[in-house]
């Protein structure tokens, strides 16, 4: 459009650049409406929000009634209305431009150049927009949003347009290609962010299928397990049999947890407890579990040594606790700093005379305790309890510092 002093004199005083107002006022107003956008941008992580607000703002800055960000379709070659204000509500969904010169923003997508327009009724370059004509629009801008900046690849165009009478200017158009160029890094931010979360989901869907796969070929193992342990002839090999079940049924129980956890390569220790005493329940002769432990994640790496730990001190406490008749045993956990205490517990007949906690022993299950409590980098403590037996397990776990709340669980 001819900005000369010769061409601008065939219109009113008011039509004339920056005639009308204070311009230092004006473009310090803008100057703040980048910054404004600029944190917002910063702080949004919905992209409609962040394109409704960008349609807001530059209205704002032109003092403008109308503005709209319009989004390129690869596959329609249309640029499709995504955000405006100031247009008719039911309007904005159905904007919908050619990207070629039959219209102020197809113009500016397709010759990747600024369009300011003051007459667009007697405009030669395109044809003023339906759209346009039945909002009484005479004057827009459209400047180009470069994703990321780069002048590479085009999320679409950004425009203002009104219906009162005055002028856009070369420094009006370099505040909006300012705004289109943060608009822009925005936009790509946030797809950046969408392309991390999807992938991180599928990677999420990998893990839990890996999960539950493990679990499913475990409890298989469990399974065949049990016929054996059915079908064995002396008592000692059935007796093997079962615990061996139990610890693969153990293992198969953190993988199940995993598969259902919030948080990838972590399980939440207290869903954990709750699943492993109801299974162990149905097992324990009679005897009454009592479980309790606070919400918290753990590392998977930590979870299945822990799991077996405690399977064998509570299927220990099951065997030799009440051998005449039925009791309580106890099972609690809680983080204490940056440890985590384990306390089985029962009220029964207690330990031998003499009992040594870290004397050599025959016994397979005190072997495999030992073994996982050294692996663990932890200590086993036997407490004082009388009657019965009461084990501390003291370990240098650290819990996930954000724990699910019982309303997540």
């Amino acid at each position: 459009m001819p900005e000369s002093t010769e061409k601008a004199a065939f219109f009113p005083i008011y039509l004339q650049p920056g005639a009308g107002r204070d311009e230092l006022p004006y473009r310090l107003r803008q100057q703040s409406l980048l910054g404004d956008f600029g944190r917002a941008a910063l702080q949004t992580r919905e992209l409609d929000q962040l394109l409704q607000r960008a349609a807001e703002l530059c209205a704002d800055g032109l003092r403008t009634r109308f503005a709209q960000v319009l989004e390129f379709v690869p596959g329609e070659n249309r640029l499709v209305g995504r955000a405006g204000v100031g247009w008719e509500p039911d309007r904005i969904a159905d904007m919908a431009f050619e990207t070629d010169v039959g219209s102020p923003a197809g113009y500016a997508y397709k010759t990747r150049q600024p369009v300011i327009t003051n007459q667009l009724p007697s405009e030669a370059r395109f044809k003023t927009p339906q759209l346009f004509t039945d909002h009484g629009v005479i004057r827009s801008i459209n400047v180009l949003i470069e994703r990321g900046g780069e002048g590479q690849d085009y999320f679409g165009v950004l425009e203002v347009a009104s219906a009162d009478p005055g002028w856009f200017d070369q420094a009006d158009a370099d505040f909006l290609a300012a705004f289109a160029g943060l608009l822009g890094i925005a936009i790509e931010r946030q797809q950046a962010d969408a392309r991390l979360a999807d992938a991180l989901e599928h990677q999420s869907l990998l893990t839990r299928e890996m999960s539950h796969r493990v679990k499913n070929s475990l409890a298989s193992v469990v399974g065949l397990l049990r016929v054996q342990s059915r079908g064995a002839q002396s008592d000692e090999v059935r007796a093997a049999l079962q615990e061996a079940s139990s610890r693969v049924d153990t293992i198969a129980q953190v993988h199940d947890n995993l598969a259902r956890g919030s948080r990838i390569g972590f399980i939440d220790f207290a869903d954990f407890i709750d699943d492993f005493c109801g299974r162990l329940q149905a097992n324990a002769n009679g005897n009454q579990l009592r479980c309790r432990a606070e919400p918290m994640l753990l590392l998977a790496d930590h979870g299945i040594p822990l799991g077996l730990l405690i399977n064998e001190l509570v299927t220990n406490a099951i065997k030799h606790a009440y051998p005449d008749r039925c009791g309580v045993i106890e099972l609690s956990a809680c983080a204490l700093g940056d440890r985590l205490h384990v306390e089985v517990a029962d009220q029964g007949v207690g330990l031998p005379d003499g009992f040594d906690i870290n004397a050599p022993r025959s016994s397979l299950g005190f072997k495999v305790i030992r073994g996982l409590v050294r692996q663990l980098r932890g200590r086993l403590q036997l407490l004082a309890n009388n009657p019965g037996a009461r084990f501390l397990i003291d370990l240098p776990i650290v819990p996930a510092a954000d724990p699910p709340s019982a309303a997540a669980r």
